[in-house]
């Protein structure tokens, strides 16, 4: 790493920029149109943000078999909102309690997924405040934790036998798809709290 930091500290990393980027968000889980939820959890470490991402299991059947993605899933009909429905998921999957330790910065647009037209996904960001043991289950194989700028310094394409598609290649780890789109559409809002940060001469 660089000891030499750009003055006026505009990397999203900064807790500092937690708070802004809450101002940025959505404050409501009341998306009608939006029949699933995802969390993009992110933890504070050496002044930047991890995100935490998971690696589904081969399952056939599943459209997101063997993918990299987010913690989350389908709105069950006992979900009184996409909060408990991410809550819950979140629980099963990684045993993360997001109401324990974590606070909840506000949810991104919904977004559409390729593979399932029909489906529309919120996705929430979270702040892990407290770490909590992760023990994942049967449906996931692997987690990791990547820091945000790291993202879009590994931006690439891949290519599948229906297309080429752009994404973020971390290691041995491709993030594309519904993932990418959501990691996009943040790394979007933390260069706009960045262009809004006044200068420090």
């Amino acid at each position: 790493m660089s000891s030499k930091e750009p003055r006026g500290r505009t990397e999203m990393g900064y807790i500092g920029n937690a708070e802004r980027l809450t101002e940025m968000l959505k404050q409501t889980s009341e998306r009608l149109d939006a029949n699933a939820a995802v969390v993009v959890l992110l933890r504070a470490t050496n002044q930047d943000f991890q995100v935490l991402f998971v690696k589904r299991a081969e399952k056939t059947g599943d459209p997101w078999s063997g993918q990299t993605a987010l913690p989350g899933g389908k709105r069950d009909p006992e979900d009184r909102n996409l909060k408990e429905t991410v809550v819950r998921e979140t629980l099963e999957e990684t045993s993360i309690n997001l109401l324990e330790g974590c606070r909840f910065l506000g949810a991104m647009e919904p977004v559409r997924s390729t593979q399932k037209p029909e489906m529309k996904i919120l996705p929430f960001v979270v702040l892990q405040e407290k770490e909590q043991a992760i023990k994942l289950n049967e449906e996931l194989t692997e987690y990791f934790w990547t820091p945000l700028k790291e993202l879009a310094k590994h931006k690439g394409t891949v290519k599948f036998s229906f297309g080429e598609y752009p994404a973020y290649i971390i290691e041995n780890h491709i993030i594309w798809g519904l993932t990418y789109k959501i990691l996009h559409n943040l790394l979007s809002l933390s260069s706009s709290i960045k262009e809004e940060k006044p200068r420090e001469d």
